[in-house]
């Protein structure tokens, strides 16, 4: 892997990590006190999608390939911002310094003010997740894309391991031998070796992997 996306994918990671741990906190307490009397399905929600989340990026650090790692980052995505959403149709547009009263729990009371207080926190941690998925998402489509683009077009089925990032050639594992002046065979690009005068020019691979010679 190159250092630099090894780096910047692992910082991601931690981040949602840490932002998927206090979702999965707040959840957890309010199943404690609430379940399975009162608001059972959003809570339900709430401890899954974190819960998936982090293991999935688990499992991501150990293993993945690009193809992998879109659809992970592409269903996680729908799946926070389906959080972020619900969340901020239960708690609307309440002000919770305003609020006052309590809310009924399993066995007594909670303070209102308390409740809407960790229902913000699960609001807006879920759409900065959501938000944070989403700009890795593009960002990786792009590093695939650009590999891609400089003829590397098995990247898709590479280890995530060899993924490249901005200004960097991928680390190709069956592939070490396409430096960044070669193109696998086969790709009907060229090839050009500096030219002397009188010499012939080597343009490979020509149609359908030939060379093709040129004065």
């Amino acid at each position: 892997m190159t250092i630099r996306f090894g780096n910047n994918r692992l910082a991601t990671y931690i981040v949602i990590w840490l932002l998927s741990g206090a979702v999965l906190g707040i959840a957890a307490h309010f199943a404690d006190i609430f379940l399975p009397k009162y608001h059972r399905e959003f809570i339900i929600f709430a401890l899954v999608v974190p819960s998936v989340t982090i293991f999935v990026l688990l499992l991501s650090v150990s293993w993945a390939q690009p193809w992998s790692e879109a659809i992970m980052l592409f269903i996680l995505s729908v799946l926070w911002l389906a959080m972020g959403a619900w969340t901020t149709d239960v708690i609307g547009h309440i002000q919770c310094s305003m609020t006052s009263g309590t809310e009924p729990t399993k066995s007594g009371t909670i303070s209102s003010r308390t409740y809407c207080y960790e229902m913000r926190v699960i609001q807006a941690f879920s759409w900065m997740i959501c938000g944070l998925l989403i700009l890795y998402f593009v960002i990786f489509i792009a590093l695939v894309n650009r590999a891609v683009y400089m003829g590397f077009p098995h990247i898709w089925n590479e280890h995530i391991a060899f993924m490249p990032w901005f200004g960097e050639w991928p680390t190709l594992g069956h592939g070490n031998a396409y430096g960044p002046h070669m193109m696998y065979p086969g790709m009907h690009q060229p090839f050009y070796v500096p030219q002397q005068l009188g010499q012939p020019v080597m343009i490979q691979p020509g149609y359908g992997g030939m060379p093709v010679s040129a004065y």
